[in-house]
């Protein structure tokens, strides 16, 4: 089931977002070689229940932090630890928040100090295609619309998106109907309608588009080894132009 939240709810969801969006502004400003992922997720911790929110990934189907700290060729789910970032790294974090009933959800990836051509332009194409995504998701147009324009941006660069992990609906879950895929022919799938509200969230590597799990059952990693990045908004469709609510000045 599709949900069609009320402007309420809207409202509601972007609360839990400015969260998330101030978040990863904070956590931006630690990313530093020497600095630990765990450290991260403390410091993302405590500002999330500073808000009066709560992690929404801790104990998350037994995640056990409060961020997805994704390194190098981790695409997403990367656990936070005491292993330290290292310059010329890329890093993408993952935030989720939930507060009166509602989830707010992004991502961002990060470079560690200076990072080489390919990883800049691998970070800007990621969230070049965000945005791209973000344009099609409009009343009117196709649910695949979206991915189909993130798809071209992307492999016009010469870089590939992943196929197995999707960007989601949220609100009152997490992860809601519908299932986001982030490439695909265009004019398929439900119609959007406003009121609905997307997490889009590109996952795009350097290499093959293919993956896989690590063994601690959460990390996804490319199966070539090869650099990923990955950016999210969660945006609100409408009768005009989406909004994007993951932004800090959602207050």
């Amino acid at each position: 089931m599709i949900y069609i939240r009320s402007l309420e709810e809207v409202e509601k969801i972007r609360e839990s977002n400015r969260i998330v969006a101030e978040t990863l502004a904070l956590l931006g400003n630690e990313v530093k070689a020497g600095i630990s992922t765990l450290a991260l997720d403390k410091l993302a911790e405590e500002y999330i229940r500073s808000q009066g929110a709560r992690p929404a990934f801790k104990g998350y189907n037994g995640f056990p932090a409060s961020i997805c700290a994704s390194i190098e060729e981790q695409v997403v789910h990367g656990i936070p630890s005491q292993r330290k970032l290292q310059d010329g790294e890329i890093i993408g974090i993952d935030v989720g928040a939930l507060k009166n009933g509602y989830y707010g959800d992004a991502a961002f990836t990060f470079a560690v100090g200076q990072v080489d051509e390919t990883r800049q332009r691998l970070m800007r194409v990621t969230e070049d295609s965000l945005y791209k995504g973000i344009e099609k998701a409009r009343a009117g147009n196709h649910l695949s619309d979206i991915g189909h324009a993130i798809q071209t941006h992307v492999e016009s660069h010469g870089f590939s998106v992943v196929r197995s992990l999707v960007g989601h609906g949220i609100g009152t879950q997490l992860h809601e109907a519908p299932e986001v895929p982030n490439y695909g022919n265009p004019g398929r799938g439900p119609e959007l309608k406003p009121g609905m509200c997307l997490a889009i969230e590109p996952m795009v590597n350097v290499g093959t588009f293919e993956v896989e799990s690590l063994d601690d059952g959460w990390t996804i990693v490319t199966i070539d080894h090869k650099p990923s990045a990955h950016f999210e908004h969660t945006i609100a469709i409408t009768e005009n132009d989406p909004i994007i609510l993951s932004t800090r000045e959602a207050r």
